[in-house]
């Protein structure tokens, strides 16, 4: 299925402008890795622009971690909440963007609902991953536009008010359900992974990989979508080559390391080897059936 929906070919002189831009917005004083982890998957994937927007307290530091992003700092409020107006200070980039990952190591602070909604509007040309806290958007109602949401069966269960353990025995059908509500492409994460769009359509992915039960490889996951969806591919397609490539990271970092106790931060590092592999075998397979 995946060597039917190759990656974009930019050519040999394509500029970073043709490669994509991906805003990852995020973060807290307590979780500003998250938004490294993202961050850092994005441009592995491929993207030729990043761009940060955190809380203004650890700008500084993210963008000494990360020199390769322009980095937004923006305000808190005294609960660790992101205000709504914080929006209208990345209103600029609306126009620009080509992929938004929207909650890596945002806290779980309900006034931070009202940005992600606010936001989600301006970026109606770009795919709009939701990540951890940020998809809890979903519970205040239907969005007018298609976004990418990746939750763990904990998470589903949080925003569908199912039990976590009637998501994990029905897995397929909860994250159908799900994206027809949402009118979203669904990740339901898990040893055995679920894409499913709001047309009904689902994808299994399944691979045994332990290792990748661990902090942080979920904001990788979600960097790496957001990535190759700024490169060109559609929601769906930037999913399923997301979960196939996480996984396969996890796979080779279970063989150098053993199948715990590698870090989340050690997956991007596989990702560029990974694509490339992938993209040389669509290109021997299609010059094969051309013959």
């Amino acid at each position: 299925m995946l060597a039917r929906w190759p990656f974009p070919d930019h050519g040999s002189d394509a500029d970073k402008e043709v490669r994509g831009h991906v805003l990852v917005i995020g973060g807290s004083v307590e979780t500003p890795g998250a938004v490294i982890l993202a961050a850092v998957a994005a441009l592995r994937a491929g993207a030729g622009k990043l761009s940060v927007a955190v809380p203004a307290a650890v700008a500084p530091g993210l963008a000494i971690a990360i020199p390769e992003a322009r980095v937004i700092g923006l305000p808190l409020s005294s609960s660790g909440s992101f205000y709504a107006r914080g929006a209208d200070r990345l209103a600029a980039l609306a126009g620009a963007v080509n992929a938004v990952v929207l909650g890596p190591g945002m806290l779980e602070a309900t006034a931070s609902l009202a940005f992600v909604r606010s936001l989600i509007p301006l970026f109606q040309r770009s795919t709009v991953v939701l990540d951890a806290f940020a998809m809890g958007v979903v519970q205040q109602g239907p969005l007018e536009q298609p976004v990418v949401l990746t939750p763990h069966a904990g998470e589903m269960a949080k925003l569908t008010g199912l039990t976590k353990q009637a998501v994990c025995d029905d897995p397929l059908n909860a994250a159908v359900v799900a994206a027809q509500l949402w009118n979203a492409c669904v990740v339901l994460k898990g040893a055995c992974t679920f894409i499913a769009q709001a047309d009904g359509t689902a994808w299994r992915h399944e691979a045994s990989t332990p290792g990748l039960a661990t902090s942080g490889s979920g904001d990788a996951l979600a960097g790496l979508i957001g990535g190759l969806a700024a490169r060109g591919l559609a929601p769906a397609v930037a999913s399923a080559w997301g979960v196939a490539l996480h996984a396969r990271a996890g796979a080779l970092l279970s063989r150098r390391h053993g199948p715990l106790g590698f870090l989340a931060r050690e997956l991007s590092a596989e990702f560029p080897q990974l694509i490339h592999a992938a993209g040389r075998r669509h290109r021997t397979t299609s010059g094969a059936r051309g013959t």
